[in-house]
């Protein structure tokens, strides 16, 4: 695909882009570092810090689902599921998938390091991963100059702290971005395995299967020229992450003996805030607003819903082409049909990070340093609401 052309001229920068990369995503470690620093001494003194990890900074950084990953990387996941006073499954390892835990355990096992070193060491270097790999999928669109301003506001933006804490994001977005690089180039049999561990590694690989599904029937409606060994390995794809994209309750039900094992794991997160429900695809945004709002609740949803509807289709949006459209819809559809819209809500909006690459937010000088500014301004509002004091 042939990249948008930019107005202004690209400068003769001195450095290759994958040294401003690797010195832009050390820049933003250091200043993530400190800020995550500042908020653990003083969180030690105040009432409103939630955290749970341990003591030690280690232990701040791999606290919520740290402690999950943790249990996974030392002891694996129980055969036998853990209940709560009302007979129902309670929180477990379950809702975790293996990839990170055990990258981490390899690290811990060559190095001798322990969980809350080894976790957030892996989560770091996972990072400029994934940074250099949102620069590809943005690449493959834009300008050189447009793609490395967006990675730069990826790994500088409000809740990057959440690619150095001890949790899986890091791995998975950057499997997710280099299975979009390769399916933006139509390199499926490039795009295979790093789709396959994102099914692994999170939640969500299931919409590399929609979106390569979206960019083959447009390519089949379009009449763009197509080899049959292209179609057949593509569909093949679409098959196999598909498949694995929905492995991994069928995984937790044969080892547990359980077959809803991993859908009432993950409700027992949901019962904090609406108590105990049956999963049922596409209601958990509805039932979310109508338990706290009512049938006002369900208006504003449905309002949210179509305000990304008119989004999608204006020109603004199709500017960033029909592949990245089609992997956010894919992901959009993802969050609705499964996802309960808690805090979380902002770190699952972390793959979408693609869209950072529009060259509204980065087309003059002035829009680079605002956009930028707003990232550094909200690092430290998103370290204090999403992880000194809520789970993210």
């Amino acid at each position: 695909m042939i990249p948008v052309q930019e107005r202004a001229p690209e400068r003769t920068r001195t450095l290759p882009t994958w040294a401003v990369l690797l010195i832009g995503y050390a820049a933003s470690r250091v200043i993530t570092t400190a800020l995550l620093l500042i908020f653990w001494a003083a969180s030690n003194h105040w009432s409103i810090a939630h955290f749970d990890g341990g003591p030690g900074f280690g232990g701040f950084l791999t606290s919520w689902d740290g402690l999950y990953y943790d249990k996974v990387a030392e002891h694996g996941y129980p055969l036998t599921l853990p209940h709560d006073i009302d007979g129902n499954i309670a929180k477990n390892a379950w809702a975790f998938l293996p990839v990170y835990p055990l990258l981490v355990r390899a690290v811990m096992i060559v190095t001798g390091l322990g969980f809350p070193i080894a976790g957030p060491v892996v989560s770091a270097v996972a990072g400029g991963a994934a940074t250099f790999a949102v620069h590809a999928v943005i690449a493959k669109r834009f300008t050189e100059k447009t793609a490395l301003w967006g990675a730069l506001f990826f790994c500088f933006g409000p809740l990057s702290y959440v690619l150095q804490v001890a949790y899986a994001e890091s791995v998975f977005l950057f499997l997710m971005f280099a299975a979009l690089a390769a399916m933006m180039s139509r390199r499926y049999l490039v795009m295979l395995p790093f789709a396959l561990l994102a099914c692994f590694a999170h939640p969500g690989g299931i919409v590399l299967a929609a979106a390569l599904a979206l960019q083959r029937l447009r390519i089949g409606a379009r009449r763009q020229p197509s080899t049959a060994r292209a179609r057949a390995t593509a569909w093949t794809t679409v098959a196999l992450v598909g498949l694995a994209g929905i492995a991994w309750p069928f995984v937790a039900g044969l080892a547990t003996g359980n077959p809803s094992a991993y859908f009432e794991t993950e409700t027992a997160w949901w019962r904090d805030y609406i108590g105990q429900i049956h999963f049922f695809p596409f209601t958990p945004w509805f039932v979310f607003a109508g338990h706290y709002w009512g049938a006002v609740g369900i208006l504003l949803v449905l309002a949210v819903l179509a305000g990304f509807v008119v989004w999608f289709t204006r020109p603004s949006a199709r500017r960033l082409g029909s592949d990245i459209r089609g992997y956010t819809l894919a992901w959009v559809a993802y969050l609705v049909a499964v996802f309960l819209p808690q805090q979380s809500l902002f770190r699952m909006l972390l793959p979408l990070s693609p869209l950072l690459g529009h060259p509204a937010l980065s087309r003059t000088r002035r829009r680079q340093r605002v956009t930028l500014a707003v990232c550094l301004a909200l690092q430290p509002v998103g370290i204090l609401l999403f992880w000194v004091i809520w789970p993210p």
